[in-house]
Formats: C-alpha cells, sequence, structure tokens
C-alpha cells in the first residue's frame, strides 16, 4: 500500500474500501465496536454501520443495552472493519455522540417490521428466558398491528467522531502495510507504522 494511493481524507478513503467491499464481502457494513464501562472494564460486539460522512460513522441500537450504557459513562469508541477477503482492515477511534432523534427515525422507519417490533420486545442485555421474549414480541405485535411501529424511546443512534484512523493491508511474511491518520487541526496529517 503506498500512501500516495490513499485519499488524503479518511473518510474519503473509508468510503473508497466499502464501496469495494460491498462487492466481495459477505457483510461489508460489519464493524466491530469496542466500549469501556465506567471502571475501566471493555468490551466489543459487531455492529452494522449505518451511515458515513465528514461527521463521522454512525450506528444504531437500544441505548438502554450494555453498550449504551458504556458510552454514557465514557463516551469514546473503538470501530474495527475487517475484511478478511481483500485483506484489509481500518481501525476507527474517536468520541461518540448521539444522533439526532430526527436520524434516529428516518433510520426507523427504513427498519423492517419485524426489526421494529423485536427492538421493542427485547430488555436488549437484561436477562431474559426465550418464552419472556416470544410473549413481549406478541404483545408488542398486537399492540402495533399495522407497519406503524412508533421509534421505542430508549433505541436510537451512534456516531463516532473520528479522531483516528488506521489502513492495513495484508502482506506476506506479516510485514503488512498500516498507515494512519490524525486529526491535525482542520485536516489530517498520514503516517506509516511498523507492522
Amino acid at each position: 500500500m503506498d500512501e500516495r494511493d490513499l485519499d488524503p481524507d479518511p473518510i474519503v478513503q473509508l468510503q473508497a474500501w466499502l464501496d469495494e467491499a460491498r462487492m466481495h464481502v459477505p457483510e461489508p457494513a460489519a464493524m466491530a465496536l469496542a466500549t469501556v464501562d465506567a471502571e475501566g472494564r471493555p468490551s466489543a460486539r459487531v455492529v452494522l454501520l449505518r451511515g458515513l460522512d465528514e461527521r463521522g460513522l454512525t450506528f444504531f441500537t437500544s441505548t438502554a443495552s450494555r453498550k449504551g450504557e458504556e458510552i454514557r459513562a465514557n463516551p469514546r469508541a473503538a470501530l474495527v472493519f475487517h475484511w478478511w477477503e481483500l485483506g484489509r482492515q481500518v481501525r476507527v477511534e474517536g468520541a461518540v455522540d448521539e444522533v439526532s432523534l430526527a436520524e434516529s427515525e428516518a433510520y426507523w422507519r427504513t427498519r423492517p417490521r419485524g426489526s421494529r417490533l423485536a427492538a421493542w420486545a427485547s430488555r436488549q442485555s437484561q436477562p431474559m428466558s426465550r418464552g419472556e421474549l416470544d410473549a413481549a414480541l406478541r404483545a408488542v405485535a398486537a399492540r402495533y398491528p399495522g407497519d406503524d411501529v412508533p421509534l421505542p424511546p430508549f433505541w436510537g443512534g451512534y456516531r463516532v467522531a473520528p479522531e483516528r484512523f488506521e489502513f492495513w493491508t495484508h502482506r506476506e511474511d506479516r510485514l503488512h502495510d498500516r498507515l494512519r491518520y490524525e486529526r491535525s487541526g482542520p485536516g489530517w496529517r498520514r503516517e506509516r507504522l511498523g507492522p
């Protein structure tokens, strides 16, 4: 990987790699999200990228979930995309903010009805038997019989405002290429890292 071949804006570069991954990877928008709780205990899980622009990377979830609680306690996160089929990885680090209610509602309306009902039924990250979950889903489906399933007050989007990116490509003998972008004033500073 030659830094001259990468866009000077890491968000533009990430979009280019995502576009290429869509042709070769089953779920290119899957990214590991790492957060830290108030006591400094890390946790990670896979979420889906649902928005990318100059403001950052957006995903949606239950705000009452473990990740929601951790983001409230420590509003910073790390993300990792790994596209094995392409021999590429992108790491992102930055501060996290909730997106606007309007953005959450707009995305909510694009979700299939079943996904919207499931969000209402699940007490995400809380102990719950399968029977309780199935009963909650039946109750929610009865409460909202049509396609008009409103946005729950405990569900919304988060945006990671990137401060650091790392683009990685596989090379034989583990001499991989790593290029880091870091915020520098209004722009970005790039440097190569040892593998």
